[in-house]
């Protein structure tokens, strides 16, 4: 088996800091898509350009606000993050990260929690993968990666793009509470939390998870 983690959201509570941010550029710069900054969580910055900003003057010019804004940004672990890692590591099980954000990001977040490569057995960014979320591109490469049939991954979202991501990859998906409402989130996933701390020494749930993947092999 293999855990695959999305990170905003997920793994670091940044969701709060960059809807400011995104709803800042969508009114600035597309006034007239009013849920830009909801539509595009779960994207990769590449394919948020592609969509919106077709121009090279206006991806560097909202890159570079970005990069500032990243600069100044907190990224806190979620609660229960840090102990569910290590515990499935502890377990033997093998543990990634698989993140719509770019490399630069990642420096970010390495520069608050310099261990935090050490955490995972990888970490995917961006620039690892085919198609963004929500294609499943992603998600299959980890699981490649492994040498792991993706239905023996359970994958761990919390954005709409990344949920549908996850569940059209064939992974067991366990959906988290932390951006979306429960009744939407429970739509593309097997297994419904508010956070990673209930999952922490839950028998119950690795119960639910191992009846999952007897059912899907």
């Amino acid at each position: 088996m293999a855990a695959l983690f999305d990170l905003d959201g997920v793994l670091i509570d940044t969701e709060s800091q960059y809807s400011v941010f995104w709803t800042e550029i969508g009114n600035h710069y597309v006034p007239k898509e009013p849920t830009f900054a909801n539509d595009i969580k779960g994207h990769s910055l590449v394919s948020i350009f592609d969509k919106y900003f077709p121009t090279t003057e206006l991806q560097e010019e909202i890159k570079k606000h970005l990069l500032a804004f990243e600069k100044k940004m907190h990224f806190p672990f979620m609660k229960g993050a840090e102990e569910v890692v290590r515990m499935m590591k502890g377990k033997g099980t093998k543990t990634a990260v698989v993140t719509s954000s770019d490399k630069d990001k990642m420096s970010c977040v390495y520069h608050e929690h310099p261990n935090m490569p050490l955490l995972f057995d990888r970490i995917f960014t961006t620039e690892d993968s085919g198609r963004s979320k929500p294609a499943p591109d992603c998600y299959l490469n980890a699981a490649n990666f492994f040498e792991t049939d993706i239905k023996k991954c359970v994958i761990f979202e919390d954005s709409l793009n990344g949920l549908i991501s996850a569940k059209n990859s064939g992974g067991m998906v366990v959906g988290l509470t932390t951006t979306l409402p429960k009744n939407i989130v429970s739509q593309y996933s097997d297994i419904v939390i508010n956070n990673l701390s209930e999952v922490v020494n839950n028998v119950g749930f690795w119960d639910k998870i191992n009846k999952l993947a007897e059912k899907y092999l």
